[in-house]
């Protein structure tokens, strides 16, 4: 498994709107052959930053997969112009995973 991570930063006053379309989006991504699943989540010291976390089954459908797709144009025209900067994407792998479950 593969977490695809990502910083965002919203353009001010554009975080509520962001929220709206990002939910919209959500419906394009989870399309792709080997997404596992996402989530979205904001930060606590600034307002307009959040994380995005997605996980795939391999790098490549992501980079592949998504990039190339259909999908990905929808997603791009709903999102990539709420950026500022543009959010660098990086890739993780799996070393360790503790889970505590209640």
């Amino acid at each position: 498994m593969i977490l695809e991570t990502a910083i965002l930063y919203i353009k001010k006053g554009k975080e509520k709107q962001f929220k709206h379309d990002f939910k919209i989006a959500g419906q394009y991504i989870s399309a792709i052959d080997g997404y596992l699943g996402h989530s979205l989540r904001k930060c606590v010291e600034h307002e307009n930053k959040y994380l995005l976390l997605v996980d795939w089954e391999k790098l490549e459908d992501h980079v592949i997969g998504f990039r190339t797709s259909v999908e990905y144009l929808e997603w791009k025209k709903l999102l990539h112009d709420y950026y500022d900067p543009f959010p660098v994407v990086e890739h993780y792998e799996i070393i360790l995973e503790k889970i505590k479950l209640a």
